[in-house]
């Protein structure tokens, strides 16, 4: 079975479900409607009993470069700082939210860059298979934002409090040997390979007792991420600090202009 919905694709094979973000020429960014497609494919794979797993992925070079800038810009202008917390609120909290409670195994295919709220998407995932070809930047510091999409609490539990600091902190890009190395991707594969690695281990994860892993991340839950809600909502809070400082408008003009930006700590 196959639908495709403008920015989101859905091909099941199987009992397998294969999400695809699907504005390539964007690098897969979310805008509203995007991220809003994405929840109801996520609706769809909870409710549908057919499916017992699922691959998240991005179409052409890209995962998802998370936020679309302009309409970022955009929503800043008519509605100040407020519009990029609600924008975590309203759009990508949910998902990040729906991802974690969802108890079917869900994977998340990096075929390209991910940063910002797709990085955030795919850390929110049960697992994560990246090409050889992936690169993660792992903090929005370059437009004076801080992590959202639960990067502040995902990161520092997958890879630790001080690496994420560090990474964070600087911005740095990294490839995807050194996203395994910190434990940030389950595995590497050469690109041509990633799709099929993907649906063959969401294959063999239909083949366990579907029941028994949702309860299993229902536990992991409540271990690691037991006021997983209320972080995300503080998390939303503190960007909208961000949102109001000098430094981020700048870093949005210097994005939007295509040069460096300079940050006055403002």
């Amino acid at each position: 079975m196959t639908t495709i919905e403008q920015t989101i694709r859905m091909e099941q094979d199987g009992a397998v479900l294969t999400i695809t973000i699907n504005r390539p020429d964007a690098l897969n960014a979310f805008d509203r409607v995007t991220t809003e497609r994405l929840a109801a494919a996520l609706r769809t794979a909870e409710r549908d009993s057919s499916v017992r797993a699922i691959v998240l992925t991005g179409d052409g070079r890209a995962f998802s470069a998370g936020q679309d800038v302009k309409e970022m810009a955009r929503e800043t202008a008519d509605r100040g700082p407020r519009a990029i917390g609600d924008q975590l609120r309203d759009r990508y909290n949910p998902v990040i939210v729906r991802l974690r409670a969802l108890e079917k195994p869900v994977i998340a295919a990096v075929n390209g860059i991910a940063t910002g709220a797709g990085l955030g998407i795919a850390l929110a995932c049960d697992l994560r298979i990246a090409s050889d070809e992936a690169t993660f930047v792992l903090s929005p510091v370059g437009i004076g934002l801080i992590p959202g999409a639960g990067m502040t609490r995902f990161l520092p539990a997958l890879i630790g409090l001080a690496r994420a600091s560090e990474l964070t902190f600087s911005g740095e890009r990294i490839d995807a040997r050194r996203a395994l190395e910190i434990g940030l991707v389950n595995r590497v594969v050469p690109a041509a390979d990633l799709a099929t690695v993907a649906s063959e281990m969401a294959l063999s994860l239909t083949n366990l007792p579907t029941r028994a892993i949702g309860l299993t991340k229902r536990a992991f839950n409540h271990a690691v991420l037991p006021d997983l809600v209320a972080h995300l909502d503080y998390e939303a809070g503190l960007q909208e600090v961000a949102a109001a400082t000098e430094d981020h408008r700048e870093g949005l003009a210097a994005v939007l202009g295509k040069r460096r930006p300079f940050f006055t700590g403002r």
